[in-house]
Protein backbone atom coordinates (compact mmCIF):
# COMPACT_ATOMS: atom_id res chain seq x y z
CA UNK A 1 0.00 0.00 0.00
CA UNK A 2 2.64 2.59 0.95
CA UNK A 3 4.71 1.67 -2.20
CA UNK A 4 1.67 2.06 -4.43
CA UNK A 5 0.98 5.69 -2.82
CA UNK A 6 4.78 5.82 -3.47
CA UNK A 7 4.49 5.58 -6.66
CA UNK A 8 1.72 7.49 -7.60
CA UNK A 9 3.25 10.51 -5.86
CA UNK A 10 5.97 10.32 -8.01
CA UNK A 11 4.09 10.12 -10.85
CA UNK A 12 1.83 13.10 -10.31
CA UNK A 13 5.11 14.76 -9.44
CA UNK A 14 6.74 13.93 -12.67
CA UNK A 15 3.65 14.87 -14.58
CA UNK A 16 3.79 18.28 -12.23
CA UNK A 17 6.81 19.37 -13.56
CA UNK A 18 6.14 18.09 -17.16
CA UNK A 19 3.76 20.70 -16.74
CA UNK A 20 5.69 23.01 -14.98
CA UNK A 21 8.67 22.84 -17.83
CA UNK A 22 5.92 23.02 -20.64
CA UNK A 23 4.45 26.27 -19.43
CA UNK A 24 7.55 27.67 -18.66
CA UNK A 25 8.69 26.97 -22.10
CA UNK A 26 5.96 28.64 -23.54
CA UNK A 27 7.07 32.02 -25.36
CA UNK A 28 4.31 35.10 -25.13
CA UNK A 29 4.58 37.28 -28.34
CA UNK A 30 3.19 40.87 -27.24
CA UNK A 31 1.12 42.75 -29.98
CA UNK A 32 0.28 45.95 -29.61
CA UNK A 33 -2.27 47.36 -31.80
CA UNK A 34 -4.71 50.46 -32.56
CA UNK A 35 -8.34 51.24 -33.78
CA UNK A 36 -11.49 50.18 -32.21
CA UNK A 37 -11.77 46.89 -30.61
CA UNK A 38 -14.32 45.78 -33.17
CA UNK A 39 -12.48 47.00 -36.39
CA UNK A 40 -11.99 44.00 -38.77
CA UNK A 41 -8.26 44.38 -37.48
CA UNK A 42 -8.90 43.99 -34.41
CA UNK A 43 -11.62 41.21 -34.44
CA UNK A 44 -10.62 38.92 -37.52
CA UNK A 45 -6.70 39.35 -38.62
CA UNK A 46 -4.93 39.44 -35.56
CA UNK A 47 -7.09 37.16 -33.94
CA UNK A 48 -6.47 34.62 -36.73
CA UNK A 49 -3.25 35.27 -37.12
CA UNK A 50 -2.68 34.63 -33.36
CA UNK A 51 -4.39 31.30 -33.29
CA UNK A 52 -2.44 29.77 -36.92
CA UNK A 53 0.65 30.23 -34.93
CA UNK A 54 -0.21 28.94 -31.40
CA UNK A 55 -1.37 26.17 -33.93
CA UNK A 56 2.08 26.26 -35.55
CA UNK A 57 4.24 26.09 -33.25
CA UNK A 58 2.37 23.62 -31.05
CA UNK A 59 1.10 26.24 -28.15
CA UNK A 60 5.01 26.75 -27.83
CA UNK A 61 4.22 30.91 -28.80
CA UNK A 62 1.53 32.22 -27.36
CA UNK A 63 0.34 35.65 -28.98
CA UNK A 64 -1.34 38.23 -26.43
CA UNK A 65 -2.84 41.06 -28.05
CA UNK A 66 -3.61 44.44 -26.79
CA UNK A 67 -4.32 48.07 -27.74
CA UNK A 68 -2.29 50.84 -27.39
CA UNK A 69 -3.01 54.97 -26.67
CA UNK A 70 0.29 55.50 -28.54
CA UNK A 71 0.28 57.44 -31.71
CA UNK A 72 0.27 54.39 -34.56
CA UNK A 73 3.21 56.46 -36.45
CA UNK A 74 5.12 55.40 -33.38
CA UNK A 75 4.87 51.82 -33.62
CA UNK A 76 7.00 51.53 -36.23
CA UNK A 77 10.29 52.60 -33.62
CA UNK A 78 8.12 50.65 -30.91
CA UNK A 79 8.86 47.48 -32.84
CA UNK A 80 12.00 48.57 -33.33
CA UNK A 81 13.04 49.25 -29.72
CA UNK A 82 11.32 46.29 -28.49
CA UNK A 83 9.02 47.94 -26.89
CA UNK A 84 6.55 45.67 -28.16
CA UNK A 85 7.38 42.35 -30.16
CA UNK A 86 4.83 43.10 -33.37
CA UNK A 87 1.97 45.68 -34.17
CA UNK A 88 0.65 46.64 -37.65
CA UNK A 89 0.07 50.24 -39.17
CA UNK A 90 0.28 52.42 -42.36
CA UNK A 91 3.56 53.27 -43.84
CA UNK A 92 2.17 56.74 -44.51
CA UNK A 93 2.22 57.73 -40.57
CA UNK A 94 5.88 58.16 -41.03
CA UNK A 95 6.90 60.82 -43.93
CA UNK A 96 9.71 59.97 -46.62
CA UNK A 97 10.84 56.63 -44.79
CA UNK A 98 8.42 54.21 -47.06
CA UNK A 99 8.32 55.90 -50.26
CA UNK A 100 8.52 52.62 -52.35
CA UNK A 101 5.48 51.31 -50.33
CA UNK A 102 3.49 54.00 -51.96
CA UNK A 103 3.49 51.45 -54.67
CA UNK A 104 -0.27 50.26 -54.25
CA UNK A 105 -1.69 52.99 -53.15
CA UNK A 106 -1.42 54.95 -56.50
CA UNK A 107 -5.12 55.31 -58.02
CA UNK A 108 -5.72 53.26 -61.02
CA UNK A 109 -5.05 49.36 -59.28
CA UNK A 110 -8.89 48.71 -59.92
CA UNK A 111 -9.23 45.79 -57.56
CA UNK A 112 -10.04 44.89 -54.06
CA UNK A 113 -7.94 44.59 -50.42
CA UNK A 114 -7.19 41.19 -50.66
CA UNK A 115 -5.67 41.19 -54.57
CA UNK A 116 -3.63 44.36 -53.63
CA UNK A 117 -2.48 42.81 -51.18
CA UNK A 118 -1.27 39.93 -52.37
CA UNK A 119 0.15 41.99 -55.28
CA UNK A 120 1.90 43.98 -53.01
CA UNK A 121 3.79 41.19 -50.87
CA UNK A 122 4.80 39.28 -53.98
CA UNK A 123 6.35 42.85 -55.64
CA UNK A 124 8.18 43.61 -52.21
CA UNK A 125 9.73 40.25 -52.17
CA UNK A 126 10.68 40.24 -55.65
CA UNK A 127 11.85 44.21 -56.00
CA UNK A 128 11.17 46.26 -52.93
CA UNK A 129 12.77 44.24 -50.02
CA UNK A 130 16.63 44.90 -51.06
CA UNK A 131 16.38 49.11 -50.99
CA UNK A 132 16.10 48.04 -46.90
CA UNK A 133 13.26 50.33 -46.23
CA UNK A 134 12.23 47.74 -43.29
CA UNK A 135 15.22 47.70 -41.82
CA UNK A 136 15.33 46.68 -38.08
CA UNK A 137 11.86 45.05 -38.94
CA UNK A 138 10.82 41.94 -39.91
CA UNK A 139 7.62 42.41 -42.06
CA UNK A 140 5.19 39.19 -41.48
CA UNK A 141 2.42 40.86 -44.00
CA UNK A 142 1.82 43.96 -46.38
CA UNK A 143 -1.90 44.65 -47.21
CA UNK A 144 -4.50 47.03 -48.38
CA UNK A 145 -7.41 48.40 -47.03
CA UNK A 146 -9.67 48.42 -49.46
CA UNK A 147 -10.81 51.63 -52.46
CA UNK A 148 -10.38 54.61 -50.25
CA UNK A 149 -13.73 57.01 -50.65
CA UNK A 150 -14.40 60.29 -50.18
CA UNK A 151 -16.67 60.89 -46.55
CA UNK A 152 -17.94 64.28 -45.58
CA UNK A 153 -20.59 66.44 -43.64
CA UNK A 154 -21.61 67.91 -46.89
CA UNK A 155 -22.82 66.83 -50.18
CA UNK A 156 -19.98 66.44 -53.20
CA UNK A 157 -21.67 67.29 -56.21
CA UNK A 158 -19.02 67.87 -58.05
CA UNK A 159 -14.95 67.87 -57.27
CA UNK A 160 -14.68 71.73 -56.64
CA UNK A 161 -17.13 71.11 -53.78
CA UNK A 162 -13.78 70.06 -52.01
CA UNK A 163 -11.74 73.18 -52.54
CA UNK A 164 -10.40 74.30 -49.73
CA UNK A 165 -12.71 72.34 -47.43
CA UNK A 166 -10.63 70.74 -44.27
CA UNK A 167 -10.10 67.14 -45.08
CA UNK A 168 -8.38 64.70 -42.98
CA UNK A 169 -5.45 62.88 -45.13
CA UNK A 170 -3.34 59.67 -43.60
CA UNK A 171 -0.21 60.79 -45.91
CA UNK A 172 1.29 58.45 -48.46
CA UNK A 173 -0.37 59.01 -52.15
CA UNK A 174 -3.52 60.75 -50.25
CA UNK A 175 -1.70 63.79 -49.75
CA UNK A 176 -0.53 64.24 -53.28
CA UNK A 177 -4.33 63.81 -54.31
CA UNK A 178 -5.47 66.32 -51.85
CA UNK A 179 -3.02 68.89 -53.13
CA UNK A 180 -4.66 67.64 -57.19
CA UNK A 181 -8.12 68.56 -55.64
CA UNK A 182 -7.35 71.30 -53.60
CA UNK A 183 -8.25 71.05 -50.27
CA UNK A 184 -6.49 71.92 -46.90
CA UNK A 185 -5.12 69.06 -45.68
CA UNK A 186 -5.29 67.96 -41.95
CA UNK A 187 -2.84 65.49 -40.97
CA UNK A 188 -4.44 63.24 -37.67
CA UNK A 189 -4.13 59.43 -37.35
CA UNK A 190 -6.74 57.13 -38.24
CA UNK A 191 -8.47 56.59 -34.68
CA UNK A 192 -8.99 60.53 -34.29
CA UNK A 193 -11.27 61.12 -36.90
CA UNK A 194 -14.16 60.66 -35.39
CA UNK A 195 -13.39 63.38 -32.84
CA UNK A 196 -12.16 65.61 -35.28
CA UNK A 197 -15.60 65.64 -37.76
CA UNK A 198 -17.34 65.97 -34.28
CA UNK A 199 -15.84 69.15 -33.05
CA UNK A 200 -15.64 70.11 -36.60
CA UNK A 201 -11.88 70.66 -37.30
CA UNK A 202 -12.42 68.94 -40.36
CA UNK A 203 -15.38 68.62 -43.12
CA UNK A 204 -14.23 65.02 -44.01
CA UNK A 205 -11.83 62.21 -44.69
CA UNK A 206 -10.47 60.76 -47.25
CA UNK A 207 -10.87 56.69 -46.20
CA UNK A 208 -12.30 53.51 -47.06
CA UNK A 209 -15.82 52.32 -46.73
CA UNK A 210 -14.94 50.24 -43.40
CA UNK A 211 -14.82 53.37 -41.14
CA UNK A 212 -18.45 54.33 -41.93
CA UNK A 213 -18.89 51.43 -39.09
CA UNK A 214 -15.81 50.63 -37.13
CA UNK A 215 -15.46 54.11 -36.77
CA UNK A 216 -19.33 55.45 -36.52
CA UNK A 217 -18.06 58.14 -39.10
CA UNK A 218 -21.70 57.43 -40.65
CA UNK A 219 -22.84 59.69 -37.47
CA UNK A 220 -20.43 62.34 -38.76
CA UNK A 221 -19.95 61.90 -42.32
CA UNK A 222 -22.84 60.95 -43.62
CA UNK A 223 -22.38 61.49 -47.31
CA UNK A 224 -20.06 58.85 -49.12
CA UNK A 225 -18.58 59.36 -52.67
CA UNK A 226 -17.43 56.07 -53.89
CA UNK A 227 -15.64 56.87 -57.43
CA UNK A 228 -15.01 53.96 -59.47
CA UNK A 229 -12.07 51.89 -58.73
CA UNK A 230 -11.69 53.71 -55.87
CA UNK A 231 -9.46 57.03 -54.97
CA UNK A 232 -6.56 55.21 -53.71
CA UNK A 233 -5.33 52.11 -51.66
CA UNK A 234 -3.73 51.98 -48.19
CA UNK A 235 -0.26 50.22 -47.60
CA UNK A 236 0.23 49.01 -43.87
CA UNK A 237 2.10 46.64 -42.54
CA UNK A 238 1.88 43.86 -40.19
CA UNK A 239 5.95 43.65 -38.55
CA UNK A 240 7.80 41.76 -35.94
CA UNK A 241 10.93 42.84 -33.53
CA UNK A 242 13.79 40.49 -35.03
CA UNK A 243 15.77 39.91 -31.75
CA UNK A 244 12.55 38.39 -30.54
CA UNK A 245 12.00 36.35 -33.66
CA UNK A 246 16.06 35.18 -33.07
CA UNK A 247 15.35 34.60 -30.15
CA UNK A 248 13.03 31.50 -31.01
CA UNK A 249 13.93 28.41 -32.03
CA UNK A 250 14.73 27.67 -35.70
CA UNK A 251 11.17 25.22 -35.52
CA UNK A 252 9.60 28.30 -33.94
CA UNK A 253 10.83 30.75 -36.68
CA UNK A 254 10.26 29.02 -39.73
CA UNK A 255 6.32 28.04 -38.27
CA UNK A 256 5.50 31.81 -37.42
CA UNK A 257 7.00 32.77 -41.21
CA UNK A 258 5.43 29.73 -42.78
CA UNK A 259 1.53 31.14 -41.57
CA UNK A 260 2.60 34.69 -42.76
CA UNK A 261 3.28 36.55 -45.30
CA UNK A 262 1.34 35.91 -48.50
CA UNK A 263 -0.91 34.05 -46.64
CA UNK A 264 -1.38 36.83 -44.07
CA UNK A 265 -1.74 39.54 -46.26
CA UNK A 266 -4.34 37.97 -48.15
CA UNK A 267 -6.33 37.12 -45.15
CA UNK A 268 -5.82 40.92 -44.17
CA UNK A 269 -6.82 42.60 -46.99
CA UNK A 270 -10.11 39.82 -47.39
CA UNK A 271 -10.80 40.79 -43.93
CA UNK A 272 -10.64 44.43 -44.80
CA UNK A 273 -12.80 43.54 -48.00
CA UNK A 274 -15.65 42.11 -45.78
CA UNK A 275 -15.89 45.47 -43.13
CA UNK A 276 -16.09 47.18 -46.28
CA UNK A 277 -19.41 45.30 -47.60
CA UNK A 278 -20.89 45.46 -43.90
CA UNK A 279 -20.09 49.40 -43.75
CA UNK A 280 -21.80 50.18 -46.86
CA UNK A 281 -25.14 48.03 -45.75
CA UNK A 282 -24.91 49.93 -42.80
CA UNK A 283 -24.05 53.69 -43.89
CA UNK A 284 -26.86 53.40 -46.10
CA UNK A 285 -29.23 51.75 -43.19
CA UNK A 286 -28.52 54.49 -41.17
CA UNK A 287 -30.30 57.35 -43.48
CA UNK A 288 -26.36 58.28 -45.01
CA UNK A 289 -25.93 59.48 -48.67
CA UNK A 290 -23.97 57.08 -50.45
CA UNK A 291 -23.26 57.85 -54.12
CA UNK A 292 -21.86 54.77 -56.38
CA UNK A 293 -20.19 56.87 -59.57
CA UNK A 294 -19.88 55.74 -62.72
CA UNK A 295 -16.60 55.81 -64.73
CA UNK A 296 -18.70 58.07 -66.95
CA UNK A 297 -19.90 60.42 -64.27
CA UNK A 298 -18.55 64.13 -64.36
CA UNK A 299 -16.97 63.89 -60.90
CA UNK A 300 -15.42 60.23 -62.03
CA UNK A 301 -13.80 61.74 -65.39
CA UNK A 302 -12.89 65.01 -63.62
CA UNK A 303 -10.86 62.81 -61.07
CA UNK A 304 -9.27 60.81 -63.57
CA UNK A 305 -7.93 63.84 -65.26
CA UNK A 306 -6.69 65.21 -62.18
CA UNK A 307 -4.72 62.38 -61.12
CA UNK A 308 -3.19 62.31 -64.35
CA UNK A 309 0.81 62.00 -63.92
CA UNK A 310 1.19 60.29 -60.54
CA UNK A 311 2.97 57.29 -61.64
CA UNK A 312 5.88 59.52 -63.26
CA UNK A 313 5.51 61.47 -59.75
CA UNK A 314 5.70 58.42 -57.65
CA UNK A 315 8.23 56.69 -60.18
CA UNK A 316 11.21 59.76 -60.61
CA UNK A 317 10.20 60.16 -56.46
CA UNK A 318 11.69 56.22 -56.21
CA UNK A 319 14.77 56.96 -58.87
CA UNK A 320 17.14 56.43 -56.33
CA UNK A 321 16.67 53.74 -54.19
CA UNK A 322 18.00 51.49 -56.99
CA UNK A 323 14.68 49.75 -57.65
CA UNK A 324 13.13 49.62 -60.98
CA UNK A 325 10.22 51.24 -59.94
CA UNK A 326 8.57 50.69 -63.79
CA UNK A 327 8.94 47.05 -63.51
CA UNK A 328 7.35 46.57 -60.40
CA UNK A 329 4.30 49.20 -60.64
CA UNK A 330 3.67 47.36 -63.74
CA UNK A 331 3.72 43.75 -62.58
CA UNK A 332 1.79 44.55 -59.23
CA UNK A 333 -0.61 45.58 -61.48
CA UNK A 334 -0.87 42.73 -63.55
CA UNK A 335 -0.68 40.18 -60.32
CA UNK A 336 -3.34 42.58 -58.51
CA UNK A 337 -5.76 42.66 -61.94
CA UNK A 338 -5.05 38.35 -62.58
CA UNK A 339 -5.63 37.69 -58.54
CA UNK A 340 -8.54 39.65 -58.65
CA UNK A 341 -10.07 38.33 -61.48
CA UNK A 342 -9.41 34.62 -60.33
CA UNK A 343 -10.67 34.62 -56.92
CA UNK A 344 -14.08 36.77 -57.94
CA UNK A 345 -15.45 34.88 -60.89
Amino acid sequence: MIKAKLAKSIAALGIGLAMSATVSAQTVMNVSTWLPPTHAQNAVVWPTWAKWVEEATEGRVKVNVERTSNNPGQLFQLVEDGVTDAAFTFHGFVPGRFPLQQIVELPGLGVNAEAASVAHWRVYEKYLKQAGEHEGLVPIAFFSHGPGVIQTNFPVNTLADLEGKKIRIGGGVQSRIGERLGITPVSAPGNKVYELLQQGVTDGVFMPMSEQKAQRLAEVAPNVTVLPGGMYMGSFAMFMNPDFLEGLSPEDREAIMSVSGEKLSAMAGKAWDAADSNALAYAQSQGGKVTQLKSTDAIATDFTEKVKGLDEEWIQSVADTGVDARAALNELRVIAKAYFAEHNQ
